[in-house]
């Protein structure tokens, strides 16, 4: 084999000893979070595993998997719950690995969103390699794997698969690829709804290259319009099987999530005891001033875009309060002025620092799986 032949598999490997650390990282936290969460459904007589698959949303997907689209709920106060409101990428790989493996469709669905975590945590390094180095990186993926509500990382839902999407679609603009970028943004955009934020990361960035540039160039045309496809096209298949061109805004009301400004927010916050409300009040605050530090920080424009797109959807919709964390998770821009302070930290300190935010988000976590309401 000559030099040149040898080139493409020498930089492969050199790319996996560079991401090793961050994989390697995202994986201990991880397990120490699930580790706390096993020992406190042990002592609880819970069952972990059926904690993780077979509650919540996961249930919704397994059901669309394994039956297609067509359920729907009646609560007693007569609200109706569609399965609508799920968008069909990962029911439709749960249905497809678990035809071609010996797992069920809720195995499957586990399965599906552990490796998606890798695959976001390798994204989320890359970006955060490509804007603050490489140790930056590392410790971006690492913090992502000890967010507050990572416990949803380790179960049967979509924000792992949606991340990591979102995360190489960011990275793929970042290094001027717009055709991929396009290609895996209308991915994410048959994962979740959060899907709009993307597309206003690509939009926003492609009008900022046609104003500097003065000319469109073919391949930011080619991203921009591939981008929104997913999310459209789901969003027309609803409209078709209902017969509105609003249908799945409508199923979405029904669920309470329909976009109403921040009104249902407020109106949470207000209804807290004055000192809950305080320190509701001051949690947001520290959200607007880590927002504050991602522009000081100049992150490139589609991340930082993405980053205030997906906080700005998940504080202006009437979604249950307790969710509203789970849905800023995919956006990692939020951690990144954390992980260059933390360069600033010598190796042990950091070490003491993850571990001991590995095991606060291990305790949230099984608090929230082994309580009654969704995450």
């Amino acid at each position: 084999m000559s030099v040149d032949q040898d080139l493409p598999s020498r930089r492969a490997s050199a790319r996996l000893v560079a991401v090793a650390p961050a994989l390697l990282g995202y994986a201990v936290v991880r397990v120490v979070g699930m580790a706390v969460f096993a020992a406190a459904a042990g002592v609880q007589g819970e069952d972990a595993l059926h904690r993780l698959k077979g509650r919540w949303d996961a249930v919704w997907y397994v059901r669309i998997a394994e039956d297609g689209y067509g359920y729907q709920v009646t609560l007693p106060n007569g609200d109706v719950h569609s399965d609508l409101a799920f968008f069909p990428l990962f029911p439709a790989l749960e249905r497809a690995l678990a035809a071609v493996s010996p797992f069920d469709a809720a195995t499957a669905g586990l399965v599906l969103a552990w490796a998606a975590g890798f695959a976001a945590a390798w994204g989320i390094y890359a970006v955060g390699a490509h804007v603050a180095g490489r140790d930056a990186g590392i410790l971006l993926a690492v913090l992502w794997g000890v967010y507050p509500t990572a416990f949803v990382q380790s179960m049967a839902y979509t924000e792992t698969l949606f991340t990591a999407l979102a995360a190489w679609s960011l990275y793929a603009v970042l290094r001027d690829r717009w055709h991929l970028a396009g290609l895996l943004c209308s991915l994410a955009g048959l994962t979740r709804p959060t899907a709009a934020a993307l597309v206003a990361a690509l939009g926003v960035t492609a009008v900022v290259t046609v104003v500097r540039e003065r000319r469109l160039p073919a391949r930011v045309a080619a991203g921009v319009l591939l981008a929104p496809l997913g999310w459209l096209a789901y969003i027309v298949y609803v409209g078709v099987r209902r017969g509105s061109a609003t249908a799945y805004f409508d199923v979405q009301a029904a669920w309470g999530n329909s976009i109403d400004g921040g009104v249902a927010l407020a109106r949470f916050v207000a209804s807290r005891p004055p000192l809950a409300a305080l320190g509701l009040c001051a949690a947001l605050a520290l959200l607007a001033w880590v927002l504050v530090l991602c522009v000081r920080q100049r992150q490139p424009l589609p991340l930082l875009v993405y980053t205030v797109a997906v906080v700005v959807v998940s504080l202006i919709g009437a979604a249950y309060f307790g969710s509203r964390p789970r849905l800023m998770m995919p956006a990692f821009g939020l951690l990144l002025p954390a992980a260059v302070a933390l360069l600033r930290v010598p190796v042990r300190g950091r070490v003491a620092v993850l571990g001991v935010l590995a095991l606060a988000s291990g305790a949230f976590g099984a608090f929230s799986l082994l309580g009654s309401g969704p995450p």
